[in-house]
């Protein structure tokens, strides 16, 4: 049985240097590196440690729970709107190279929750989805929004 994993991304300012850097922190290769983002998958203690470009270098991105299918995800969602939280829900959307069933919610203090399953790996560019676009912290060159953290929740 596939357990939840623990997901956290920070903003770094070079995805190669960090990366680099990483290898030798963790002791292990990254599962995933593209020109604006890298992803290492810590299997003691599980976590999912991705690194993102566009934001400010050294600050948090995002905390997240990668859970094992859509249903799992789906009750999570029907457990959040019972505790009076506003998800934002994506179905499908590609973000950090990966296809995946998501909703986002921000804690007390701001900080965004990525609660999703993986669909599957993908090579399309970040953040394809321009809804997921308008509810993004972070940027990429040229001032566009780039993946993978809410601003806010769009009203719907």
């Amino acid at each position: 049985m596939t357990t939840n994993t623990f997901h956290v991304a920070v903003y770094v300012r070079s995805i190669p240097e960090a990366v680099e850097q990483y290898r030798k922190i963790l002791g292990i290769e990254p599962a995933k590196v593209r020109s604006d983002y890298a992803k290492f998958e810590i299997a003691d203690p599980p976590v999912i440690f991705s690194l993102n470009a566009g934001g400010k270098p050294g600050t948090l991105s995002h905390l997240g729970i990668r859970y094992p299918g859509t249903g799992s995800v789906a009750s999570e969602m029907v457990r959040a709107k019972n505790n009076e939280l506003t998800p934002f829900r994506q179905e499908g959307t590609t973000c950090c190279y990966a296809k995946a069933d998501k909703f986002w919610v921000r804690d007390a203090d701001g900080i965004p929750w990525e609660m999703y399953t993986l669909l599957e790996d993908a090579e399309a560019e970040t953040a394809a989805d321009p809804q997921l676009r308008a509810f993004l912290a972070q940027e990429a060159a040229g001032g566009t929004p780039a993946c993978c953290v809410p601003e806010e929740a769009p009203t719907a």
